[in-house]
């Protein structure tokens, strides 16, 4: 009789055990996939990283001179540097805020990035999307201004990126720089298209290849000498599980996003690129 009252309530209990375990095998499988990216850049570009809550990020960026400027300068080491350090904080697992002070014109940036969707492990969102934000103040005095207003640039750019396995990831995004103040003729808004990519050839090492193309249109058609050049960055980047650091050759010098996109003049295959590398270090709270 023990034994019959046994097996009669096992056999009732039986659905609810397997319906328990469809329920946390369907909750593994539906986990946000890992970031495409490990750094919040991909060396000129955000990437969809955002952190956990609580997380500050420390980031200092630094552009030496242009290897090919015909002076006495060792490949640019010498030239005038543009150096920005950078704060992040992340008061929740998809919202970073920060604000960075950048060398050249003084800038200072306050910036925001929001995860929008989260690439899953089972594939049901295939993508990240995610935006990022900035508000630049040129600092510089005040004599390089008819109006406070023109000393304000802003920068909107969404983000699509994909990790395809533990070694290669994808990001694709497009932006808008607007410039309350820019040369006679050229447009106040430039959008442009910005591709990267990261491959790991080891554990903690990785090859970053990251490229923006602006696009130019103005109003009697014709091209302006200070319209900007394309960016293109090579380089390499060192992972750890709190710091990260990139190495690389770049055409880019400003380290703002749409300082770069309106105003860059350095040609890579004319031999216009410099040395350059970002560190960054979290913290936990």
């Amino acid at each position: 009789m023990k034994k019959f009252s046994f097996l009669f309530v096992s056999f009732l209990l039986a659905p609810l055990s397997l319906l328990s375990q469809d329920t946390i095998v369907e909750k593994v499988v539906e986990r946000p996939e890992r970031p495409a990216f490990e750094s919040s850049y991909i060396i000129d570009n955000p990437t969809d990283v955002t952190f956990i809550k609580n997380t500050l990020e420390v980031h200092m960026a630094h552009r030496f001179g242009v290897v090919n400027s015909g002076t006495n300068d060792l490949i640019g080491i010498w030239a005038p540097a543009n150096i920005r350090i950078a704060l992040s904080y992340a008061p929740h697992e998809r919202l970073t805020l920060g604000f960075g002070t950048s060398k050249f014109n003084r800038l200072q940036d306050f910036n925001w990035k929001v995860a929008l969707l989260r690439q899953t492990r089972s594939g049901s969102i295939p993508v990240n999307v995610t935006y990022y934000g900035n508000f630049v103040i040129d600092a510089r005095g005040k004599e390089n201004f008819l109006v406070e207003q023109h000393r304000y640039s802003y920068f909107n750019q969404l983000i699509v990126s994909r990790r395809f396995d533990s070694k290669l990831s994808l990001q694709g995004a497009v932006s808008v720089s607007h410039y309350n103040l820019v040369p006679q003729r050229m447009r106040n808004d430039v959008i442009a298209m910005s591709l990267g990519g990261r491959y790991k050839i080891s554990s903690q090492t990785a090859i970053l290849v990251d490229y923006t193309q602006p696009f130019i249109h103005h109003l009697d058609g014709a091209e302006l000498d200070m319209d900007p050049e394309a960016g293109i960055s090579v380089g390499v980047e060192f992972r750890t599980s709190s710091h990260a650091f990139q190495l690389f050759l770049s055409s880019y010098q400003g380290i703002v996003p749409q300082q770069n996109i309106m105003f860059n003049q350095n040609n890579f295959f004319e031999g216009d690129f410099l040395i350059g590398f970002n560190i960054t270090r979290l913290y936990n709270f």
